[in-house]
């Protein structure tokens, strides 16, 4: 047999021509978009590993983006960790998503929120984790990777733009920016040929995910009664 006949995944799973896509080395979900599943590895968002998605400001259209693979997985939960606004749980309801299987963590510094992270991957019962995260370590970068690939979920780690210029063992790293009636989407990193040109996406208008004037009163503390001072009684009698 020749070294040409031979198929790079029959080498090693991890093996690929850089003249072609990777075959999938785990299941595969459907963005939902035609033109950008023909550019993705596999075909679709791969599971069991860790994807960046990097973007200018929170709620450009990443959320829209992820909506059908989203509704895809939506019968397992979807865990939300340090998203940077509230969510607004009508507008999942518009999209369809039942609120019931959402889960949002917020964690008091980015230890907290990695190792919580790590613990949810390891759990293997969530159809989806997003994290965002502006800053992260290599090492945990790479405990990332380790964790997803241990499970079955849908892992999408959001970054700011500044992010793509360091190294990552994501083997899947977008630039996502909002573009009229869509988002931009530019090929950083993927197990395949290097694409120049940036992917347009269209995105249907929905409501806004993100309320960033929304006030958590949760944790506010209860009113306590305030007493009047008899003087003051007396003067007002």
């Amino acid at each position: 047999m020749s070294v040409a006949s031979v198929h790079a995944e029959e080498i090693h799973p991890y093996v690929w021509r850089a003249s072609q896509l990777a075959a999938p080395v785990s299941r595969t979900v459907a963005s939902g978009f035609a033109d950008l599943d023909r550019e993705l590895p596999g075909g679709g968002w791969p599971t069991g590993s860790l994807i960046e998605l990097m973007i200018p400001q929170p709620g450009c259209g990443e959320l829209r983006l992820l909506r059908p693979a989203l509704a895809t997985l939506a019968a397992r939960p979807l865990i939300f960790l340090q998203p940077p606004h509230r969510l607004q749980p009508a507008a999942f309801d518009w999209w369809g998503l039942p609120t019931r299987n959402l889960t949002v963590l917020k964690a008091a510094n980015t230890a907290d929120a990695l190792w919580a992270t790590e613990q949810v991957l390891h759990a293997g019962t969530a159809g989806a984790v997003l994290l965002w995260q502006s800053q992260i370590r290599a090492e945990a970068l790479r405990r990332m990777q380790l964790a997803a690939q241990r499970s079955d979920s849908l892992f999408i780690l959001f970054r700011p733009l500044a992010a793509a210029a360091s190294t990552s063992p994501s083997p899947l790293r977008l630039l996502v920016a909002p573009f009229s009636s869509g988002i931009s989407v530019s090929f950083v990193k993927r197990r395949g040929p290097s694409r120049d040109e940036s992917l347009f996406v269209p995105l249907a208008p929905s409501p806004i995910l993100f309320d960033r004037n929304a006030l958590d009163r949760s944790s506010s503390a209860p009113p306590r009664p305030r007493e009047l001072s008899p003087e003051l009684v007396h003067d007002i009698v």
